[in-house]
């Protein structure tokens, strides 16, 4: 019975390894890319992404055909959302303006663009794995990429005389 079990957590052991040494990378830089920290110094997003994966690797004997990349990116993202919500008070009250490429966005259009563009999540699963209406992750991500599409103001230039008294 020993010998048994034994061998069943060491195969259990294999498959999980080869899945992290898959998924891994991806997974991370989804992360990275919902904390808005910097790729090279991202201790949320490696401190979120062994979380999710800890709890996947508690789910695997129960995951029954399901995809395991599935189950980590839904850890991954409900993980974020309280996180966020913990943290700010709610997904989108406090914007900051971390590092990172989406770094200008509140955490909730952080999370669906991520889940929408980046991993491909459709907008029925993504509004059934945050609880949102269809309507409202289509109109927070549409909103979310145009803020990234739109270009950041510049610097206001002072107009002197000089440049008053040139135009016609």
């Amino acid at each position: 019975m020993r010998e048994r079990h034994a061998s069943r957590n060491a195969r259990r052991a294999r498959e999980f390894e080869a899945f992290v040494a898959g998924a891994a990378g991806r997974l991370l830089h989804a992360a990275t890319l919902l904390t808005a920290e910097a790729p090279d110094a991202n201790p949320r997003a490696r401190r979120l992404l062994a979380l999710s994966l800890a709890h996947t690797y508690a789910d695997w004997d129960r995951l029954h055909g399901e995809d395991p990349y599935d189950r980590a990116r839904q850890h991954l993202a409900t993980r974020f959302a309280r996180a966020a919500w913990h943290r700010y008070g709610a997904l989108g009250r406090t914007r900051r303006h971390p590092a990172g490429p989406l770094g200008g966005l509140a955490p909730q259009e952080r999370l669906l663009l991520v889940l929408r563009l980046y991993e491909g999540v459709a907008e029925e699963q993504t509004a059934a794995l945050l609880g949102l209406p269809v309507e409202r992750v289509r109109t927070i991500c549409d909103r979310a990429a145009a803020a990234l599409l739109r270009p950041p103001p510049s610097p206001a230039r002072p107009v002197t005389a000089d440049a008053r008294a040139a135009t016609p």
